[in-house]
């Protein structure tokens, strides 16, 4: 099931700035190891749930899984071959803006070579760099 927020004070935003490094959610605040992006961009809603499932089907219900993202921005879009003019287009998805450093999942509870398999298929899924992450002291 895709993420979107329950309700939200206005239903369309600006594109806004992806200028910056993380400042927040930058660190492994909940597990051993964790997916860190590389690059400034927007992960869509079906591509979060994409990485939830590729992550816990690897795992086989082993381990914790944190998602420390969240889709709260909606995306317009105008339907094709429309002219210029009419306002804006209705709201057609929801994307999380990640920007280089912003810790994407955390897992606990297993094995250094098991997340790292684990996040090397959520990799795969996604459109931006990343990369893993291990907290120090862990073993």
């Amino acid at each position: 099931m895709a993420l979107l927020p329950s309700r939200t004070k206005y239903r369309k935003s600006q594109r806004g700035s992806r200028a910056g490094i993380a400042t927040r959610c930058n660190k492994l605040d909940f597990g051993e190891f964790g997916l860190q992006t590389l690059e400034r961009g927007w992960i869509k809603n079906f591509q979060i749930e994409a990485l939830r499932v590729a992550i816990t089907r690897y795992l086989k219900r082993k381990g914790k899984v944190f998602i420390r993202i969240f889709p709260h921005k909606p995306v317009t879009q105008r339907p094709p071959e429309t002219r210029m003019g009419k306002g804006k287009g209705s709201p057609e998805f929801w994307v999380a803006v990640v920007k280089p450093g912003t810790m994407m999942f955390e897992i606990a509870g297993v094995n250094e070579a098991t997340a790292r398999e684990a996040c090397r298929l959520a990799d795969n899924k996604l459109g931006i760099r990343t990369r893993f992450v291990v907290r120090q002291g862990a073993h």
